[in-house]
């Protein structure tokens, strides 16, 4: 809106989805967004990111982690690990800010951070990230539900290393068949794959909550996809909905959806115009 200020921004996590969100805000890179401006970024490696930087149109500071909420900002995108994430929205939301979390599997085991928020006049956004159909959860939610469930096809690489399968002994590098890893809850599957399906608790949060929600994780050599296939039943829709995402290159345990996913949540915080639930 004319004359106001724009949102400022500040991105934690500088790494495959952090540059992609920041390109975006860029003018000169993807054609920026109106109403909205990049403040700040946060990043491990401080040098790299200053390199990458020097290509934008306005280059913003480079933070340590723990100096991104001095920053004067509006919204924290968080785009780390998730085993960052406290350190990330509790001074954020301490200050009033909203933030947008990527590792909303970690969100599960933090509840306490909705209060937070809501003590401080916070808010934290979930984007759809790498799923479908959330919309439709959320609506079918307000209603009865009676089951949800998910089925996580990923190429093996992508799984490689997950706590779950570490614990275990499970090796999926090599197969030559696709073979089920994991079967259980939204809240067991974000605890041990913590970089591969935030999907499952962004699915849970919009439905029928972690315990209840339902899921499947297969390594499947045969595919170069992220493939997510939802089934609801409701009082008053079932559904069947899948997703086949393009992993990223730099980081194949995500897909090139993601940070699109991020980019689209920005325009609609600060368009006239919102498109969906």
């Amino acid at each position: 809106m004319a004359g106001e200020r724009p949102l400022r921004i500040g991105i934690a996590g500088f790494g495959a989805i952090g540059k992609v969100v920041a390109a975006h805000l860029d003018p000169k890179l993807q054609g920026g967004i109106d109403g909205v401006a990049l403040a700040a970024v946060s990043a491990r490696d401080i040098g790299r990111a200053e390199q990458a930087m020097a290509g934008f149109t306005r280059p913003v500071p480079v933070l340590p982690l723990a100096r991104l909420a001095e920053a004067d900002l509006d919204i924290v995108v968080e785009c780390a690990p998730a085993a960052l994430l406290r350190d990330i929205a509790e001074p954020a939301l301490a200050a009033g800010r909203t933030l947008i979390t990527l590792s909303c599997g970690a969100l599960l085991d933090n509840f306490d951070l909705i209060d937070l928020a809501r003590r401080h006049g916070g808010r934290i956004l979930v984007p759809s990230g790498a799923l479908l159909g959330l919309d439709a959860v959320q609506a079918a939610a307000q209603g009865e539900i009676a089951r949800v469930h998910m089925i996580t096809r990923k190429p093996p690489n992508g799984l490689d290393g997950a706590p779950y399968l570490i614990e275990r002994g499970i090796s999926v590098l090599g197969i030559w068949n696709r073979q089920r890893v994991f079967t259980g809850s939204a809240r067991e599957a974000a605890r041990g794959f913590p970089a591969n399906v935030n999907v499952a608790a962004a699915l849970a949060l919009a439905g029928i909550g972690p315990d209840r929600t339902t899921i499947e994780i297969w390594a499947d050599p045969g595919i170069d996809r992220n493939i997510h296939r939802i089934e609801v039943e409701a009082d008053t829709v079932r559904l069947s909905l899948q997703i086949e995402n393009v992993p990223s290159l730099e980081n194949p345990k995500t897909g090139r959806l993601t940070p699109l996913s991020v980019v689209a949540l920005l325009r609609k915080l600060a368009s006239p115009l919102a498109i969906g639930t």
